[in-house]
Formats: C-alpha cells, sequence, structure tokens
C-alpha cells in the first residue's frame, strides 16, 4: 500500500504561494465582470433546442445564466468529462491559436470517435452493472474481463442503446463465453424478485422497493425462468432458461399492464419487447438523464435512479424533448452526447451570477464537482510521467494489472488501490450511481498535500525534467509548461509575474522551484475539479 499518512517535507512545498498566486477558483456568485481566464464576454445564447427550453425556465425562475467558459476551460471540462484526461499541451495551444467558430463542435466530434471514449465509460457502464470479480458480486476474474471487453466494444462500436439492453436482457449462455448473461450473474442472488430489482434499477432508475407489492410480484415473473448450471469448468456457469417450467405465466408490466405468457415464449424477451418501445416511461428518460447527471454532475430527475412521479424533473420539455431525440435517432446516445456537448448550457462558466445553490440546481451555470477518483490519479500520471500500482485485496488469477494501463481501464471493481479507496472510487456492489462519492475530505487533502507518494511522482517525474531541460533556462518558458500541462491553460500575467519572483528570491534552484510550482498547482481546486 502506498504511504498516505502526514508528513513533513524537509523543503516545504509553497502551498501558501497559492493564495497570492490566484490559482484556485472561487466559486461564488460573480460580479458584473468578466473572470479572466475562465470567462468569455459573451454572454449565453442558445446554441440548440435544449438551450431554448432551459431559457423557458430560466424565465419562470428569474435566473440569469452564467456567461460561456473559454475556450481554455472549455477544452479541459470536454476532455475530461467525454475522455477521462487532460489534454496534452500541445492540442491546448492548437486549439486556443484556432480561429474558427466552429472550433468546439469540432473537438466534440473528434472526442466522441476517440478510443479513450470507449476506455472512459466503459468505466461508468461497468459501474452500473457491476463488474466485480470478487464478494459480495463473485463474477470472478474470467467472466470480467469477458463482460469488460464485451460493453467496451458496444460502446467503441456506438451499439444502440436498445440492442445493449436488448442483449443484456435476453441472452442465455456460458458466462465465459456469452459475455452478456453477466447482467445475471452480477446481481446478488438468484431469486426473481431480485433480478427485478436489479433490472428495475439499472433501465429504469427506478427503485424496486419502493413499489406497490402487487407490481413487484407481477414484474419478478418475468425474471422466474432464469436458472444457472455449473459447469466443470472453474468458476464457469451457465445462465438458461428453466426446462421444468412449462406453465403460463401471468404477468404484469410496471404500468399495470397484464399479460399472459405461454410455455414456449421467453418472458424476458416479452419484458425487453415492452421496455424498449418509443413509449416507454422509464427506458428513454433513464438513460437521457442519466447522461445528463454525468456531463453536468446532477440530473433533471435527481437522483438518477430514483425516477418516481414524485419527484419531477427540474426542466421536464427539456428532458420530454432528448427523449424523442434519443428514439428517433435509434437510440444512438453519442447523438444525446453531442446535443449536450453542443449546448451553451453545457459551455456555461462555473461562475454563477444568481443565487449559487438555484444556479445549480437548474444548469444556470456548470455545477462544480471534483475529479473522479480513476481521473484524477490518471491525471497526475499523466502530468509527472509516472504509473500506478494495483492489487485485489483476495488473491485470484489474473488479478494482475500492468502499470502502464490507466486506472480507468481497470475492468474489475475488485482491483484497487489506496488512493482510489480513499478518493471515492465506487464498490460496485449495489449499482446505485450514489456508491461513487466525489464529496472532498480532510483525508484527501492531506493525502494530495503531505503523502510521499505524490512528492515522489513529482520529484522523480521524467516529464518535469524533459520541461526544465527544454526551457534552456529561461524560467517563464518553464512556467507556462507548467500551466499548460496542468491547467490547460497559460498563465495570466499576474500569477506569471508572481512566480517568476518566487523563481529569482525562493534561494532555491530551478529544478526545486519548479517541484514546487507543480506542488502547488496540483493542490489547487482549479486542477482537482471539474469547472
Amino acid at each position: 500500500m502506498q504511504d498516505f499518512c502526514l508528513r513533513v517535507p524537509s523543503k516545504p512545498p509553497i502551498i501558501m504561494v497559492s493564495a497570492f498566486l490566484g490559482i484556485v477558483l472561487n466559486f461564488v456568485s460573480a460580479a458584473s465582470t468578466v473572470v479572466t481566464p475562465f470567462e468569455e464576454k459573451s454572454g449565453f445564447k442558445a446554441a440548440n433546442e435544449i438551450d431554448t427550453l432551459v431559457l423557458k425556465t430560466f424565465e419562470k425562475q428569474n435566473l440569469t445564466p452564467a456567461s460561456l467558459c473559454s475556450d481554455e476551460v472549455f477544452i479541459r471540462r470536454v476532455y475530461l468529462d467525454v475522455n477521462g484526461t487532460l489534454p496534452e499541451a500541445q492540442a491546448v495551444r492548437k486549439f486556443l491559436e484556432n480561429p474558427r467558430p466552429d472550433k468546439r463542435t469540432t473537438l466534440i466530434t473528434s472526442l466522441l470517435k476517440s478510443d479513450e471514449f470507449a476506455d472512459y465509460w466503459s468505466l461508468k457502464w461497468c459501474d452500473l452493472l457491476r463488474v466485480k470479480a470478487e464478494f459480495p458480486i463473485n463474477l470472478w476474474p474470467n467472466a470480467v474481463q469477458a463482460y469488460h471487453r464485451w460493453i467496451h466494444g458496444a460502446l467503441a462500436d456506438n451499439m444502440s442503446y436498445d440492442q445493449f439492453a436488448r442483449e443484456l436482457l435476453t441472452s442465455s449462455g456460458s458466462n465465459f463465453r456469452v459475455p452478456q448473461v453477466n447482467f445475471y450473474r452480477a446481481i446478488q442472488g438468484q431469486e426473481s424478485a431480485t433480478i427485478a430489482t436489479a433490472v428495475a434499477l439499472t433501465f429504469m432508475g427506478s427503485r424496486f422497493e419502493n413499489w406497490p407489492a402487487d407490481r413487484r410480484d407481477g414484474m419478478a415473473v418475468f425474471f422466474s425462468r432464469v436458472a444457472y448450471k455449473p459447469t466443470a469448468e472453474w468458476k464457469e456457469e451457465i445462465v438458461h432458461l428453466n426446462p421444468a417450467s412449462v406453465e403460463t405465466l401471468n404477468a404484469v408490466f410496471p404500468d399495470g399492464k397484464k399479460i399472459q405468457i405461454p410455455p414456449g415464449q421467453d418472458p424476458r424477451q416479452v419484458f425487453a419487447d415492452w421496455l424498449i418501445t418509443a413509449d416507454n416511461p422509464w427506458f428513454a428518460r433513464t438513460i437521457v438523464n442519466r447522461i445528463w447527471f454525468w456531463l453536468l454532475g446532477r440530473g433533471m430527475i435527481h437522483e438518477p435512479d430514483d425516477i418516481r412521479p414524485d419527484n419531477p424533473p427540474v426542466h421536464p420539455e427539456l428532458l420530454a424533448y432528448l427523449e424523442k431525440e434519443l428514439v428517433q435517432s435509434g437510440y444512438d446516445l453519442k447523438h444525446i452526447y453531442r446535443l449536450i456537448l453542443d449546448s451553451a448550457t453545457y459551455q456555461q462558466s462555473s461562475i454563477p451570477k444568481t443565487d449559487p445553490v438555484k444556479a445549480e440546481k437548474l444548469f444556470a451555470c456548470y455545477p462544480v464537482r471534483q475529479l473522479d477518483a480513476e481521473v484524477l490519479i490518471d491525471a497526475l500520471c499523466k502530468i509527472t510521467g509516472t504509473r500506478e500500482s494495483y492489487s485485489s485485496p483476495i488473491p485470484e488469477p489474473f488479478t494482475f494489472v500492468p502499470e502502464e494501463n490507466r486506472s480507468i481501464e481497470l475492468a474489475d471493481g475488485s482491483i484497487t488501490s489506496q488512493f482510489l479507496e480513499m478518493f471515492g472510487r465506487p464498490s460496485r456492489d449495489t449499482g446505485l450511481m450514489s456508491e461513487r462519492n466525489t464529496e472532498p475530505s480532510a483525508a484527501q487533502r492531506r493525502a494530495i498535500l503531505n503523502s510521499t507518494h505524490i512528492q515522489n511522482k513529482i520529484e522523480r517525474s521524467w516529464r518535469l525534467k524533459a520541461w526544465i531541460k527544454n526551457a534552456r533556462g529561461k524560467n517563464a518558458m518553464l512556467i507556462k509548461m507548467i500551466y499548460l500541462n496542468i491547467l490547460s491553460r497559460y498563465p495570466t500575467e499576474s500569477e506569471q509575474a508572481a512566480v517568476e519572483e518566487y523563481f529569482k528570491t525562493s534561494k532555491l534552484k530551478t529544478n526545486q522551484a519548479a517541484v514546487d510550482l507543480v506542488w502547488t498547482l496540483i493542490n489547487s481546486k482549479e486542477f482537482l475539479y471539474r469547472h
């Protein structure tokens, strides 16, 4: 395990410098002037139907939307939100120097086509689908690898969401050779009611346990013929329909409609046919609300897996519009990503122009939140050019992970590290989105600020040594390199002057002063948060 205990460094980093460098964002109500370098002068202007519908609510609620974010903020934000990575410094330079008015749309299209998109969103879906080898899910390593590859391939190929759901719900076979059946294997229990609970949560965003008893019993019938059979191969299991069940089934759909299912028909297919119809009140609504949550920090229906009549959306017309767009696009999830990412609503500054709580709830600004655990450690490794070690607390074959793999590529929820656990990586036990915790804690701040683990990453960084070498003694150039690589922007004039002054007067060698600057920047809210 890595060392995260509090320590007193022999040469303390210049954390106190952040106070006068002005690198920590102050996310409070902004004055009328634009906050450089985080905002553009241009105000909110509808870019698509999302914005038109959002503005209607703003007018009713007497809300003023935030200004648009700057190009520097946008490129960092969209890289983190779409691919879970920081942009390279060269990509930032190229984007900032590009004069084309459609450069944001072009960048969005490029990121959605990238390999990293499938890597990052496989992580999100593995959280929901409980992809975990060990207790209490117990998929075991072979099944985890097969399941993760299938999820990754579906995202890379942009499989339509209705097909994605249908394959998970209706497949039968070996959990090693038919990866989709691991949807059933990854449920804590084999009872039909337990399966129905997982189906309702995953595809309907609904808490099954809160339904009326007759609706619960009626839906459980659709999964009453699911059976499990072990094989001679280690840890393999066959998911199939119970051939001994030959009676006609009397089931009830979640909307209350009753149906009889004859013995020769797979009741799971009957349910899937009902679920993915265009007028289903849960299916499309749940996934577009989840995507909104993933990209903007909270759902229009919040929590996103607690959809019920007494928990209405804050933008009902907008939610209905996105549902319709998903269905008309043939359940193309990337179409929904594009619509949201291209909107002025998504591209707002995180600095509200009205009450911050109300603004975040109604999306009159971009909600600030801490980076996911996997994204944060990957960012630290990318900046420093270092690697991480991961392990499973329960030794099983095939749990070794090459150190060159990024955290967002970890297939198995059982394979982890102390850093990931501390920063809120979900346990993948329930499929609830609330399992992931991005709320900051004192322990996390101490870990970034004082651990030898982070100190060693910075002091041994070959990338920092390369920046120092390439700067050839020009401190101004070195400072800009560090800012571009860590914050995805150039320093402001006041920041540049303050750091140059520190380099001159600190009586430290350039190497140590640069280490101090890196340490200061990675401890800033601007680095640690999506903004």
